[in-house]
């Protein structure tokens, strides 16, 4: 991810403290005032709110006290758990919350110099491609001497709480944080991506090997520094934030804090006993209110574990909202699941690593209708290629990993639009030689679900050849902006397709412009024999029109390969042939098998065809043909 880190509001942290330090005057946020505006903007207050210092609040304050830890954390009197739950994870892994929070040596409070204090902190969030510096005073709303919101066991510790203020100063004010997702600050703390894990819709409480699988990876995950959280959705009715009879409660979001596997027995019989349970570890923001079934806090299933064991596994027996369960009884209760991981774009890595690309653009409302580009999904068939398009190459079958962000709407709650857009895309494979936009329907591969989250995610299984993402809002006539990662094994050259048709130029003059379009779809391939030989070759097929030329990859030893390749071509020559030529791969020299020819016959428009391969010489049929499909246009934006 980009990491380029820009100042909120060009406020500038060092700047500013330099400037406090000279005048000797504590820092005061001109632009997030200690006001109620800052606090609610629907809702009135609890009480009488008063903003203090932490200084006013105890007697001698710090930002962490003996560290930082999950533990730390208590929700207070605003709905924001998701974010809370974040914060939970973000502490458990010191190279992330080292970049949320930079320079917190510095920022610590300094008994033996408490001149230096000037009241001013900075904390950096990762906002659509960029890492932004957020100043805050440290002014913070509270109610007879406590805080009313984020807060720490420790009433000495304020990190939690400077953290929850710059949070709410980059989303307009602290209400604007009631109800969200955790996987949005996630991405927030991170800069990653965000992929949700339907636990109950895909079956992972009674399907044991799947559930295997799941843990693997999220102990893969966990280890490498990824962040996750769960949740329980809530059926049609029920209410939000009720607690169920085994203490687990719906609809609120809880922080994932460790992942392991846990070996049974005690003493001498745990080094032999090769049993172990998949366990995990989660807490509940409130700072309370905790799982009572099996593996909860103090029950028996404890005594199978030594005491070593339990001590390195951090077991507490007291409701500090941080319990284990079993992954078994995790998948049956828990819904939802959201891993934030981090994709490893590093050269030098034993882990697997991806090529990144990234591409910002928008929707938008235009006029006239034809140059519209938010088409809505694809029900609309009429507008749909009317959106965004981008191409990207897959150099061989792989994985790829897609993600699409909206601008973030939470800003403009208090004007009354803060919501988000539905969005989602489809993909399609098309020919390898495209370089305009589609103007009818390719073939689809996969697509993503449409969701009014600020991102959706993907991963997709993708054979060798070209592809376009066409990302929209389910909603036709909606604007809003968007940035789209893609992360494959090697680069994929994504780009946006701008242009419908080849643009006149000078030498259009001297040399023609193009006066048909025609696709060429070889599909495969039947009875190929080597010359003089019974053996089958390692084939590739070349199609070509006027100088432009698309290959396949090498099918080894195949007679009947399924070559699957689409050409586009803009034919300033309507009535030359395009020639589909067969070849057989050689570490010397390439064997020539024979070649087929589309004639200039519009009847073949839209027709699948079997064409006899010639030899290029004599013209005789060889012992083979090749199925191809042919879609030509005298409209050059048809295809």
């Amino acid at each position: 991810m980009l990491q380029r880190v820009r100042h909120y509001k060009d406020q500038d942290y060092r700047k500013m403290r330099s400037v406090c330090q000279r005048n000797k005057a504590l820092f005061e946020d001109p632009l997030f005032p200690a006001t109620n505006d800052s606090i609610y903007y629907a809702r009135s207050p609890p009480g009488t709110i008063e903003w203090k210092r932490p200084s006013e609040l105890c007697a001698d304050p710090r930002l962490f006290v003996d560290g930082i830890s999950s533990r730390d954390l208590n929700q207070g009197s605003l709905g924001n758990c998701w974010f809370v739950a974040a914060c939970s994870c973000l502490a458990t892994e010191a190279s992330l919350w080292r970049k949320v929070i930079p320079n917190h040596k510095e920022q610590e409070w300094n008994p033996k110099r408490p001149r230096n204090y000037c009241g001013i902190f900075h904390f950096r969030f990762c906002r659509f491609g960029s890492w932004i510096d957020v100043v805050i005073d440290d002014r913070l709303p509270s109610i007879d001497g406590r805080l009313i919101f984020c807060h720490s066991d420790d009433s000495r510790e304020f990190w939690c709480a400077l953290l929850e203020k710059a949070y709410a100063k980059l989303n307009g004010c602290y209400e604007a944080l009631e109800g969200g997702n955790t996987a949005e600050a996630l991405v927030d703390f991170t800069g990653g991506i965000s992929e949700l894990v339907a636990l109950d819709k895909e079956d992972y409480g009674n399907d044991l090997e799947k559930r295997k699988k799941l843990y693997q990876n999220l102990l893969n995950a966990h280890s490498r520094g990824s962040l996750i959280s769960c949740s329980i959705r809530p059926e049609s009715g029920e209410q939000l934030e009720a607690q169920t009879g085994c203490g687990l409660v719906k609809g609120h979001a809880y922080g994932v804090t460790d992942v392991r596997k846990v070996r049974l027995g005690v003493g001498l019989l745990s080094f032999f006993k090769s049993e172990k349970l998949f366990m995990i570890r989660m807490r509940n923001p409130w700072g309370s209110t905790e799982w009572n079934g099996p593996w909860s806090d103090g029950s028996e299933e404890w005594k199978q574990i030594s005491k070593g064991e339990r001590e390195r596994m951090g077991v507490t027996v007291r409701d500090d909202g941080e319990f284990w369960m079993t992954f078994h009884d995790f998948s049956v209760y828990f819904t939802d699941l959201v891993v934030c991981r981090q994709i490893n774009t590093t050269a030098l890595s034993l882990h697997k690593t991806w090529a990144e690309a990234t591409r910002f653009s928008e929707w938008l409302v235009c006029d006239p209708p034809l140059q519209n580009r938010s088409g809505g999904c694809i029900n609309n068939r009429d507008t749909f290629l009317q959106n965004p398009q981008f191409v990207f190459n897959i150099p061989s079958d792989d994985s790829a990993l897609l993600y699409l962000q909206q601008e973030d709407k939470r800003l403009y709650r208090k004007d009354g639009w803060g919501q988000n857009l539905s969005i989602g895309f489809e993909i399609f494979r098309v020919e390898l030689n495209r370089e305009y936009r589609m103007h009818s329907f390719q073939q689809k591969v996969t697509g993503s679900t449409y969701i009014d989250s600020r991102s959706v995610f993907l991963r997709a299984e993708l054979k060798q050849g070209q592809y376009v993402i066409v990302p929209s809002t389910f909603e036709r006539a909606q604007s809003g902006k968007f940035l789209l990662r893609l992360f494959t094994e090697k680069p994929s050259k994504l780009r946006e397709l701008t242009l419908d048709q080849p643009k006149p130029s000078f030498w259009s003059c001297c040399l023609g412009y193009p006066k048909r379009v025609t696709s060429v779809h070889v599909h495969s391939a039947a009875g190929l024999l080597l010359p003089e030989s019974s053996s089958s070759p390692d084939a590739y097929v070349v199609i070509s029109s006027e100088g432009t030329k698309v290959r396949s990859k090498v099918h080894k030893s195949n007679s009947n390969p399924d070559f699957d390749l689409k050409g586009l071509f803009y034919r300033k020559n309507e009535k030359k042939p395009i020639k589909i030529q067969v070849w057989c791969s050689s570490f010397l020299r390439d064997q020539f098998l024979g070649q087929a020819t589309v004639e200039a016959d519009q009847n073949m428009n839209g027709s699948s065809y079997v064409l006899q391969l010639q030899d290029k010489s004599s013209r005789q049929h060889r012992a083979g043909s090749i199925l191809v499909e042919v879609s030509s246009s005298d409209d050059l934006t048809a295809l």
